[in-house]
């Protein structure tokens, strides 16, 4: 297991390489796996993007955000302003079926609502939202409604994690009852944990997926 300061250093290292981020912006406290970032920046993707570079980091078992955001005042959006742009984003995404879908905006939070058949367009709806100037925060309430009716097969999931570098497909077991999955078993970081779900989503017919995967 690695020690506090070398998994603090190797989570800056993370932060400092992403493009969209200035390392000074945030803070990175480290304790027995769990990491805790802090600081201001002045988008809601910043703190997307230094969520994932800190889950990206093996060793990492949970993370902790506290980031908060400062709009300048040119950027400073009303609630409509906000709604009317997500339905615009989604409007030119193909990969959204916008008119399955509902949006809630209060003081800058956002909600999204509705009915998608496929994990990817729940997923592509709220990336579509968390790059926009003046979103503080994002709750997916989209539900899936697959008209897939046969069962999953495992098999598909396990090839799909065969496929994936990022896993050892011997740590990880997979439980399907119909369209449901139960995933078990150990992978090395949070990262690891998020794509086996994600992997699991993208298989036909998956209508939920349990993660039970544990960090060692």
């Amino acid at each position: 297991m690695k020690s506090n300061e070398i998994l603090q250093k190797e989570v800056q290292d993370a932060i400092k390489y992403e493009p969209l981020l200035h390392a000074a912006e945030i803070g990175v406290v480290v304790k027995d796996g769990v990491v805790t970032l802090t600081g201001t920046v002045d988008s809601f993707l910043k703190k997307v993007e230094a969520e994932t570079a800190a889950k990206n980091v093996a060793g990492v078992k949970a993370v902790a955000e506290n980031i908060k955001i400062h709009f300048e005042s040119s950027f400073v959006k009303n609630d409509t302003e906000i709604a009317n742009e997500i339905v615009n984003a989604w409007r030119w995404n193909l990969d959204v079926p916008s008119e399955n879908l509902k949006v809630k905006v209060e003081n800058g939070w956002v909600t999204l609502e509705g009915e998608v058949e496929w994990n990817y367009e729940k997923e592509a709806a709220r990336k579509s939202v968390e790059k926009l100037i003046g979103v503080v925060g994002v709750s997916n309430d989209i539900a899936l409604k697959s008209n897939y009716n046969d069962a999953v097969e495992e098999a598909s999931i396990h090839r799909a994690f065969s496929r994936s570098w990022t896993l050892n497909d011997n740590n990880v077991h997979v439980n399907v009852d119909h369209n449901n999955v139960k995933l078990t078993g150990t992978v090395s970081s949070l990262y690891q944990k998020d794509e086996a779900a994600r992997l699991a989503w993208n298989t036909v017919g998956v209508a939920s997926v349990t993660n039970e995967l544990a960090i060692t």
